[in-house]
Parts: structure tokens; C-alpha cells; sequence
């Protein structure tokens, strides 16, 4: 048998461990793994280096609702740009774009937005509200739709859902996992009176503290068993919450973001300042410490950038009315490999979190692991190699990161999406080419 196109010579992350072997690609599948294999179109030899499953990246905010983005912040084709740059070769996208993603049209229009635009391969959150709750069972169906996300506390536009009457009519629509922002909105409001314009950034912890956290990610744990519902709860960044939620494996996952496990409060705010503003808050090394350790003891499902991009401008307004948010998913996997390299986990794990994680969690097709059969997505690494993050690598149009300066061990080399390799040393190949992705309804 010939294939379009064959990787030889790699060490390939399998489910069961590492191996050396050659991978055979045919229309845009893998078709084969082992060694001899047949003529290939076009030999990638990838000697040296660590073939992954394609990085999923399942928290993204591109702020593109299939309108053309935010000029200057992000858009479809600058954001997903920036993940295949940094070794992601699938995304999905939050709903809280203009227009938001909460009907069938603006869910359709941004399906078919992405054709001909993303870099890699993309998901759509539905978002969820007081008004499309009977519509969720239905829209969670549609064609490249990842999943529900609601945002039970600190939502934009009318993307929130805070009370508990509410939140129960959304599990009882539909049956798929919903995604959760659990903070607890009433906690938010009562408490933002205590603070004035121009207090510290470092108000932001005190403000959206740990009990906020942990009392928003109680009620949907119980809503969950109340409903029988599966629930994925979001960025969780507490000690409280990773220990609570060991009781409630049955129907909650777990996701964690890469900058909960690597920064920590009050360092954060001393050196970003505004650029160290996002929701929920990066903590105390208490915190961080807990987030590594449910890592290890496999609490943790999923682990993502929550990339949310914001104009400088926007970003260094005094707090409270600075932008929340920082960019992440050109930087995810090098800071990820960097943990690795630092003997916090495992290369393993790390595939574990960031390719089947996501694809079991939300149901993905085809995706999240190396077998045959499933798509050709391949992060290709380099675990000797140390670069350094810059400014001018970054693609997002805002021009910024929350990581310049950091020193890497561990780098992407190459993204290849579908059998089509899309990066290669640094360099992008071809027109985008990504599409919507496919899910178990």
C-alpha cells in the first residue's frame, strides 16, 4: 500500500506508551503504524522527535461569532493561526462572541465560517440563557456544536444563568455534558461594593475569592446529581473544589488551565500588573499546589489555555474595569513541555489531558488519540530543544503575552491537522484548511 503521507523514524505517543515506529497516512486518516512500511506521496522523516495525538485545546475565546472578530484583538483566522504555530491542531470556541452563539442562526453562520479560515480544526460552545434553555437538546445537535457552556457567574451580554431554578430547566434540555463557569454570581455582586476603582490588581483574588469558587462549583455538583445530568466544570482553581469534586466523579469532569498550575498570586500582580487579570483569579501557591496535585491523582480531566485575548488599551484600565483574560493557545504546549521537562509530569499524562481528555469528555470523533482509523493529528515535539517565548512570535493580533521571556524545554516543530501538515519549524503551510469538528450526540 502507498500513502500520502508517511512519518518515519519517530518516537510516537501511543495510549499504552511510547514507540518507535512510522505512521502511513491516507486520506487524511491514519491507515497504518509499525515500521517498513510502503512509498508514501510526500516522507516526513521525524527523527529525534516525539510524535503526539493532535493538542486539543477545548477553551478558546476568539472572539469571532462569524462576523470577522474583534479588529485588532482576534479573529477565527489569527486565533487558530496561533494554535497550529503552537502545536494545537484542534480548538473549540466560546459562545460569548458578537453575535453570541445562542440560536441556529448564528450557531450556522459560524459553522460554515470556518471553512476556509481556521488553521486547524474547530468546536462550537452553545451558549446558554434565560431564553434558548427549550432550544439547548436541540441546538446541541447541530453540526460542529462541542457542547453547552453557561456561565452561572461573570457572563457578557445576556449569557448568564446564575439561579439555581434556571441552571436545573438547562440540564433537564438535552443530555450531552454541559460546561460550566461555576463562579457564584450572587457572591460577586454582594461583594463588589467592598472594592473602589483603582484599588491594587491584586484586589481581583480578595474579590472573586476561593469561596466564590468553591460555592458556585457546590450547587452545579448537586444539580448535576439531581438531574442525573453529566456536568464539565470549568477552570477549576481551588483547593476546595479539587477535593469536593473527588466525591462526584460519576457525572462531573474536571478541567484545569495551564495558568493556575505555572503562576500564583501575589506574584502574578506584582509583575503583569492588568496582564495578570482573568476569571477566576490566579491564587495563592496553596492553590497552585493542589491544581498539580489533582493533576497527578488524575482529578483533573482536561486541561486548557482559556485564551481571551483583550486589546492592550482594554487590558491596562485601572481594576476593576481592566479586561479579564489573557492569551494562551500558541503558548500552552511549550509551557506544558516545560513541566514535563521539570519532571512534573509526565509526557504521557500530558497527552492524557490534552488529547484524550478532551475527546472523551466531550464526545470528539475521530480524535484524541494515535490509532488507526482515527484522523492524522499530529503534534510533532522536540523535547531537547529550549526556545524562548517573544512577543513577535505570537500571532494573536493583540500583541501580547502573559509568557514573554519564558524559556521552554520542549518545543512544537511541526502541527499536522487531517494528514495535511499545516506548521513546520515555525513556518506555516498552505491556505487554512481547517473545518468543523464531529461529536457523539
Amino acid at each position: 500500500m502507498s500513502f500520502d503521507l508517511l512519518l518515519q523514524n519517530g518516537t510516537v505517543v501511543l495510549p499504552w506508551g511510547e514507540v518507535q515506529a512510522d505512521i502511513g497516512v491516507r486520506n487524511g486518516h491514519i491507515a497504518a503504524i509499525g515500521k517498513n512500511l510502503d512509498t508514501a506521496a510526500q516522507v516526513f522523516d521525524v527523527a529525534n522527535l516525539h510524535v503526539l495525538p493532535g493538542v486539543i485545546d477545548p477553551h478558546v475565546h476568539f472572539r469571532d461569532g462569524g462576523m470577522g472578530g474583534i479588529a485588532g484583538v482576534e479573529d477565527m483566522r489569527s486565533g487558530t493561526l496561533g494554535a497550529v504555530l503552537g502545536g494545537v491542531t484542534c480548538v473549540f470556541d466560546m459562545p460569548n462572541t458578537n453575535p453570541a452563539a445562542t440560536d441556529v442562526e448564528n450557531l450556522t453562520r459560524k459553522h460554515d465560517y470556518i471553512a476556509g479560515r481556521a488553521y486547524c480544526d474547530v468546536g462550537i460552545y452553545v451558549g446558554a440563557n434565560k431564553e434558548n434553555i427549550e432550544q439547548l437538546g436541540m441546538m446541541e445537535s447541530m453540526p460542529g456544536v462541542c457542547g453547552i457552556k453557561v456561565f452561572a457567574g461573570s457572563s457578557t451580554g445576556n449569557l448568564l444563568v446564575e439561579d439555581d431554578a434556571s441552571i436545573e430547566r438547562v440540564l433537564r434540555s438535552g443530555r450531552r455534558r454541559v460546561s460550566f463557569h461555576s463562579e457564584d454570581e450572587y457572591r460577586l455582586v454582594e461583594r463588589k461594593s467592598r472594592f473602589t476603582c483603582g484599588d491594587p490588581y491584586s484586589s481581583h483574588a480578595l474579590w472573586r475569592d476561593p469561596e466564590c469558587a468553591f460555592l458556585g462549583t457546590r450547587r452545579v455538583a448537586a444539580l448535576a446529581a439531581k438531574t442525573g445530568r453529566p456536568v464539565h466544570i470549568l477552570h477549576v482553581s481551588t483547593e476546595e473544589e479539587f477535593a469536593y469534586l473527588k466525591d462526584y466523579r460519576a457525572l462531573v469532569t474536571t478541567e484545569v488551565l495551564l495558568n493556575h498550575l505555572v503562576q500564583s498570586a501575589p506574584d502574578i500582580y506584582d509583575r503583569l500588573g492588568p496582564y495578570g487579570v482573568m476569571n477566576p483569579p490566579v491564587r495563592d501557591e496553596r492553590h497552585r499546589l493542589a491544581a498539580w496535585a489533582a493533576v497527578a491523582d488524575g482529578t483533573v480531566d482536561t486541561l486548557a489555555s482559556d485564551h481571551a485575548p483583550h486589546s492592550k488599551a482594554a487590558k491596562e484600565k485601572p481594576w476593576p474595569d481592566c479586561a479579564s483574560g489573557m492569551t494562551g493557545v500558541q503558548t500552552l504546549l511549550p509551557m506544558m513541555l516545560e513541566q514535563v521537562a521539570q519532571g512534573r509530569l509526565s509526557l504521557l499524562r500530558l497527552t492524557d489531558l490534552m488529547c484524550a481528555g478532551p475527546a472523551r469528555v466531550y464526545g470528539v470523533v475521530n480524535k484524541g488519540r494515535i490509532a488507526a482509523g482515527y484522523d492524522a493529528d499530529f503534534s510533532i515535539v522536540d523535547l531537547r530543544a529550549t526556545r524562548r517565548i517573544e512577543k513577535s512570535w505570537i500571532a494573536s493580533q493583540c500583541g501580547w503575552t502573559p509568557f514573554e521571556g519564558v524559556s521552554c524545554t520542549g518545543w512544537p516543530v511541526a502541527s499536522v491537522v487531517r494528514g495535511q501538515i499545516v506548521m513546520r519549524e515555525g513556518a506555516v503551510e498552505g491556505e487554512p484548511l481547517g473545518r468543523a469538528m464531529s461529536f457523539r450526540s
